[in-house]
């Protein structure tokens, strides 16, 4: 059984325990390739981010766990959106933990470093934007991904 489960808009899902700010980043190289990390909870592809610590801006977080899980440094560059749809829970089956969604997604240059696994992701890699529809994920983060390489550059917030 994997470690994380995605629910959208089912009404079978278990009921939200919980809500944790976290931060996505579209990290793009001066080819435009998208940095991509495939997750070790559910083996799908994602975006590099995770929760905002207690201390910290969700710039800071985002930084912080997108060298973490990448080996790639970044600066933010801008937004992409804020997503907190109460139909999308995440079920993390390690503590029963059902997160309903919160997440600010940012973008990002990198600064140094180069793509390496974590713990957290068991491939980081650039990813050319044309070849993402091929890579296995979640319908959220397709979404974000879509919403980034949309030529709407209002955030958008749902």
């Amino acid at each position: 059984m994997p470690g994380r489960i995605d629910y959208h808009d089912d009404p079978n899902a278990p009921k939200p325990n919980s809500m944790v700010p976290s931060v996505n980043v579209v990290v793009v190289n001066d080819e435009g390739d998208i940095l991509l990390i495939r997750r070790t909870d559910n083996n799908n592809w994602a975006l590099p981010g995770g929760a905002i610590d207690l201390g910290e801006s969700a710039s800071q977080a985002a930084i912080r766990e997108t060298q973490e899980e990448t080996g790639i440094t970044c600066e933010i560059t801008g937004l992409v959106g804020i997503y907190t749809d109460p139909r999308h829970l995440i079920h993390y089956t390690s503590n029963d933990e059902v997160r309903q969604e919160f997440s600010i997604v940012l973008t990002g240059r990198p600064i140094s470093g180069r793509p390496t696994p974590s713990s957290e992701s068991s491939e980081a890699r650039w990813v050319p934007a044309a070849q993402v529809d091929g890579y296995q994920m979640d319908q959220a983060m397709r979404k974000r991904i879509e919403r980034y390489l949309s030529p709407d550059n209002t955030p958008e917030i749902t």
